[in-house]
């Protein structure tokens, strides 16, 4: 029942992105916790740096996806309505989590960074803007992070069924046949 698989190319994408999101769920939660200094500021200055990165490849992966599309699901019915739903619902996570991220620090004081390169400023500071985006930002955070349980607790049913889904975005060493 597996299907055909992704290809190397959406795999890489894919799994590059997933060490992501997960780096960036830690450092986003652990962050917030270190004193002010300068641990706080280059944990800071990194998850922005990370975020624009997933941003980027997101940006990328929709384009690759557009011209590649995946192979047809084997999935049907209720089943393969939720798997899009859920895949729609984290596109739109990866698009939109890191923009109002990016969004709440174009509107601070301090320069924006992409890896220790200042990127030019878009927008004067503005503390409402930065408050409303920083908590927009909060928002897609947490249910990003619910869109990834859900996905992570398919992703376990599939492993339990053992029906082959998971192995259509392993690479192939990792992929029983």
């Amino acid at each position: 029942m597996s299907g055909a698989r992704y290809s190397r190319e959406a795999m890489l994408l894919h799994w590059g992105q997933a060490i992501l999101i997960v780096w960036l769920l830690w450092l986003g939660w652990m962050m917030t916790d270190l004193p002010k200094g300068a641990e706080r500021g280059a944990a800071y200055g990194l998850h922005k740096s990370l975020g624009l990165l997933v941003l980027l490849l997101t940006l990328i992966r929709i384009g690759w996806r557009l011209r590649h599309p995946p192979p047809p699901s084997p999935l049907v019915g209720p089943m393969a309505r939720l798997a899009g739903a859920t895949h729609g619902a984290l596109y739109g996570f990866l698009l939109l989590a890191p923009l109002a991220g990016y969004l709440a620090s174009s509107f601070t004081p301090f320069a924006m960074k992409f890896f220790g390169v200042e990127l030019p400023r878009l927008v004067a500071p503005d503390e409402a803007l930065n408050a409303w985006f920083k908590q927009t930002h909060q928002w897609l955070v947490w249910g990003g992070a619910a869109l990834v349980l859900l996905h992570l607790a398919g992703v376990l049913k599939h492993v339990w069924l053992r029906d082959g889904i998971l192995g259509r975005m392993l690479p192939g060493k990792l992929c029983k046949k």
